[in-house]
């Protein structure tokens, strides 16, 4: 769903009369609040359904909304007014549904009505099939971006074990997720302490630095691991109070000196780039992060 300017709107706002023009915004805003909550609404019933394949196609219509949603500072406003509202909140629909780690439960559910063993009646369980790679991918982005719209829902998403959830994701799926776990990750912990301690028990830095040494990894990963680590150092620098306090220990000891401080160094890039030379500089710097680490 995209949030489009309604045609009765044109010619009107120029009016000279501020009370038409004023009349003529708040019309605006509410149609707009309501496709915002109808968007939200058929896009999380579908979120929850049984087969992965609704769920993919419900995801990719919340990721569509989500980036529709970040044109304007107006619309961010009207989607975090609706994240207050339970039954409107993405974070939790995207880990009880598509993040939701499957396994012992899984195979309970295959199987369905036990009436004719167990001689009484059972109600039956329903099938839900598992996420697939590219639901767990789309689930992840739809995460990233509600955390870097709604900063709150970092907090939501907290409450559900979201780093020990994406940590699992990242030593056990393949390429497509664990990329975008890394970019999930980074969104989850900007101002996060309660993440960023769950991120440092879990040993996060180790798993990353373990998958930015192996070069029997895609290359491609690898360099998003760098992406990661630039983000993350650069964000914690200057803040000695943090939960990270000693990721750069941590990073000397995993990576080596001359990573380390390449890493520490290169991480301060960026802050009067606009956005598109900050992105190619971070990529610049991740490959020569790589290049360190084959050196090291």
């Amino acid at each position: 769903m995209y949030l489009k300017k309604p045609l009765w709107s044109e010619g009107i706002e120029s009016d000279s009369d501020g009370a038409v023009v004023e009349v003529v915004k708040s019309l605006q805003q509410q149609r707009v609040y309501r496709e915002v909550t109808l968007a939200l609404r058929t896009g999380l019933r579908d979120a929850r359904a049984e087969f992965s394949f609704l769920r993919v196609r419900a995801l990719r219509s919340i990721l569509n909304f989500l980036r529709s949603v970040a044109d304007s500072d107006s619309t961010i406003d009207l989607f975090n007014q609706t994240q207050s509202i339970p039954e409107l909140q993405v974070v939790p629909v995207l880990f009880q549904h598509s993040l939701k780690e499957t396994g012992e439960d899984y195979t309970e559910n295959r199987l369905g009505d036990l009436t004719h063993i167990l001689g009484v009646e059972v109600e039956p369980i329903k099938l839900t099939s598992p996420s697939t790679d590219h639901e767990v991918a789309l689930a992840l982005r739809v995460l990233e971006g509600c955390c870097l719209l709604h900063p709150q829902s970092t907090a939501l998403a907290h409450q559900h074990n979201a780093i020990q959830v994406l940590m699992n994701i990242l030593s056990n799926r393949g390429v497509l997720e664990q990329g975008a776990c890394l970019d999930a990750l980074i969104s989850l912990m900007v101002d996060s302490s309660p993440n960023q301690m769950d991120f440092e028990k879990c040993n996060g830095i180790m798993e990353v630095a373990d998958l930015i040494r192996d070069k029997q990894v895609d290359e491609n990963l690898r360099l998003k691991c760098g992406e990661f680590l630039l983000l993350l150092i650069g964000h914690v620098n200057g803040r000695d109070s943090l939960p990270l306090a000693t990721i750069h220990e941590d990073t000397r000891r995993l990576l080596g000196e001359k990573s380390a401080s390449l890493i520490w160094a290169a991480s301060q890039f960026g802050s009067t780039l606009d956005p598109e030379q900050r992105l190619t500089a971070l990529q610049i710097q991740a490959r020569r992060v790589l290049e360190s680490l084959d050196l090291y």
